[in-house]
């Protein structure tokens, strides 16, 4: 495999490891996000999901927690991927997409919950981690 030196000297874009069994898992017809995280606790699409349910039923608060959990298994994720804490996660790679609908779920509810600067900081991180995921999730 052949790796390319970043031209920009920029930090090189961060790819968290494929989890098969729990896309498997809520690619089923009866999938349950709170089964899936009972069984794969780290996996930051099902919180994601869990956020995004909660908000879409008034229940802010519930998704706020839920995003932050994500937020949290996604950043330890980052972390042991190599990422420095600041650098692209480019939404273009599937295993990237929790924790970032997690950054943006954990943005607007602190904004419904009136935290302006923690709304202001996640959507900031988001925009500087990934503009396709800002453009496709802060609209």
């Amino acid at each position: 495999m052949t790796t390319h030196k970043n031209l920009l000297d920029g930090p090189d874009p961060t790819y968290l490891p494929d989890q098969e069994e729990p896309y498997r898992r809520l690619g089923e017809e009866s999938a349950d996000p709170a089964a899936v995280v009972a069984d794969f606790p780290t996996f930051s699409l099902a919180w994601a999901m869990l956020a995004d349910d909660a908000f879409e039923a008034g229940r802010v608060v519930e998704s706020y927690a839920y995003a932050r959990t994500g937020y949290h298994r996604g950043l330890d994720q980052l972390r042991r991927a190599g990422w420095k804490g600041h650098g692209p996660i480019p939404w273009s790679h599937q295993p990237n997409r929790g924790f970032l609908r997690c950054l943006a779920a954990l943005a607007r509810a602190a904004e419904s919950i009136n935290e302006t600067e923690e709304a202001q900081r996640c959507s900031q991180f988001l925009k500087d981690s990934s503009t396709e995921a800002y453009a496709e999730l802060m609209r």
